[in-house]
């Protein structure tokens, strides 16, 4: 890689002339990405893409009149010093928050390499230039926080953020919220039916480590499969997938784990607590995020989980 102190000045305005476009390119990318949920961002976004086109339009023409038509491949790639950005299509799946943050860091960036520019270059209508855009950089990065407030408006800030949050409960709450109920409920009855059948804790943790083991895989596979996202806004299938396996085997284990306890009774009172609390955690994510009135999450997720328990303990007494 270069270094840059060592680019001629037909590198550095090659060099610019691809930031602009890589950045117009990414500012592009996020108005068209956020213009259904977001409108507001997204027409702040294509604002930013004009500018940066026109910075573009600037600096090539002064690289033609001075260095013809023939462009120097050079990219940011090919320099070293620049902070690795991170891909755009985890950029594009962390929300509208990281979205803004990645912008400012960018608009941060190339006034930095614009300043530093202009003092190695002699030139004095490329010295000029890039003095100019150093300048509007620096009043964008410091304007993007004002951009926002002027072009979204209390009730447009309002829809986004609702839309962010029914964009988080599609993509994490509710597969997370699946899960944790199946391995929370489901292996109650294979966990309690051996530890009555055998009053032995280490036989009923391993079937209870089994059933969670076995029903986060299942259930992991089967939130990954069920679509692909494209259509439904639920985010990638692969972490809902791995959210919902990860949050089943966490449901199970909870009331497994005192089973490592040699005292059988022992372990037991603690797993029947432990369920408890578990029950109760997810009737109040049904009703924080789920919308579903306490009483009726509570009600409904405790009945559930009492008959599987019973279940259970029944069949492991026969």
């Amino acid at each position: 890689m270069k270094r840059f102190k060592n680019l001629t000045e037909q590198e550095i305005l090659a060099l610019a002339i691809f930031m602009e476009e890589d950045d117009g390119k990414t500012y592009g990318t996020f108005a068209e990405v956020l213009a259904l949920d977001f409108p507001a961002s997204s027409k702040m976004f294509a604002t930013m893409q004009e500018e940066e086109s026109d910075h573009r339009r600037r600096l090539l023409d002064l690289y033609i009149d001075r260095f013809g038509e023939h462009m120097t491949p050079i990219t940011r790639d090919d320099i070293s010093g620049f902070v690795k950005r991170r891909p755009l299509w985890l950029v594009l799946q962390s929300g509208i928050k990281t979205i803004r943050e990645q912008a400012q860091i960018m608009e941060l960036e190339t006034r930095n390499f614009y300043e530093k520019a202009a003092t190695r270059c002699t030139h004095a209508s490329t010295r000029k230039l890039l003095g100019d855009l150093a300048q509007e950089e620096q009043k964008h990065s410091a304007a993007a926080a004002g951009m926002h407030k002027e072009l979204v408006s209390n009730d447009q800030q309002k829809i986004e953020s609702d839309a962010q949050a029914r964009l988080f409960v599609l993509q994490i709450v509710q597969p997370g919220l699946v899960g944790l109920m199946d391995g929370s409920v489901s292996t109650l009855a294979p966990l309690f039916a051996a530890a009555f059948a055998t009053h032995n804790s280490f036989e009923a943790f391993i079937v209870g480590m089994a059933a969670a083991v076995g029903a986060g895989i299942s259930m992991g596979f089967a939130e990954a499969l069920s679509d692909d996202g494209s259509l439904t806004g639920r985010g990638h299938p692969l972490i809902r997938g791995a959210v919902c396996g990860l949050m089943t085997t966490v449901g199970g284990l909870g009331h497994t784990l005192p089973y490592l306890i040699p005292n059988f009774h022992l372990a037991t009172g603690i797993a029947v607590v432990v369920v408890c609390v578990e029950l109760c955690t997810i009737s109040f994510i049904r009703y924080r995020y789920m919308d579903t009135p306490f009483l009726r999450a509570t009600f409904q997720i405790v009945v559930g989980g009492l008959l599987v328990f019973l279940a259970g303990v029944l069949l492991g007494s026969m």
